[in-house]
């Protein structure tokens, strides 16, 4: 299992706060927009399901799997040509404020290591810096 981890990124808002919007996934239509449209498309969701196309990667459809109240959100791969799960983790660092981080773990060889990690890492970046400006 080969891991990818965000660099840690600061809300100032609570971690209960933060988790709540985050582990409905239809709370994501108000950031929609901010997206670039020329990476990501088709976006669709519910509570449980994200739906896009990502170039040149295609059709990505994620579900949460796992929901631990306040700390962490598991997703995984229910469409992917890599299956991965993604994990959004959540630390309280004070009342109105926490860390954000995200994590994907997937079964990948050496050398298709070597061709995603780098779109890979930068895509976390972009995520957790969207995630981390959202109004809570």
């Amino acid at each position: 299992m080969t891991n990818f981890e965000s660099n840690v990124k600061v809300i100032p808002y609570s971690q209960e706060r933060v988790y709540e919007k985050l582990s409905d996934l239809s709370n994501l239509e108000k950031i929609k927009d901010r997206l670039p449209e020329d990476k990501v498309k088709d976006m669709s969701f519910d509570s449980d399901t994200l739906s896009f196309s990502v170039a040149p990667v295609g059709q990505l459809v994620l579900k949460i799997v796992e929901r631990q109240p306040y700390d962490y959100i598991k997703l995984e791969t229910t469409n992917s040509p890599l299956p991965f799960s993604l994990v959004i983790q959540l630390m309280s660092i004070g009342e109105e404020e926490c860390n954000i981080k995200i994590a994907i773990s997937m079964e990948i060889n050496p050398f298709m290591k070597a061709m995603v990690q780098k779109p890979l890492q930068e895509g976390l970046e972009k995520m957790v810096e969207m995630l981390s400006l959202i109004n809570y």
